[in-house]
């Protein structure tokens, strides 16, 4: 059993760097399962069926996942342009 790296820090090896995700991909998939979701609910509230919750939800879920593909735009507009 190693207990060195426990007992002295000093020892252990360097945490590996994150690495960069592109998340537009995410964003775009879940942004478009939510908007599939909203017509989905809208068709049944014009059929009269009580789903006013669920789609004042799904339109939530539309925008903060546009906000989500914002904020990753400016994020890597960020990183690329810190690590010219």
């Amino acid at each position: 059993m190693k207990f060195a790296a426990i007992l002295n820090p000093e020892v252990r090896k360097p945490a590996p760097k994150p690495v960069r995700v592109d998340l537009r991909k995410t964003f775009l998939i879940g942004v478009t399962l939510w908007v599939v979701a909203l017509i989905v609910c809208a068709i049944l509230l014009a059929c009269g069926m009580h789903v006013l919750k669920l789609t004042i939800m799904c339109a939530c879920g539309v925008v903060i996942g546009l906000m989500m593909l914002v904020w990753e735009h400016f994020d890597r507009w960020d990183y690329r342009r810190l690590g010219k």
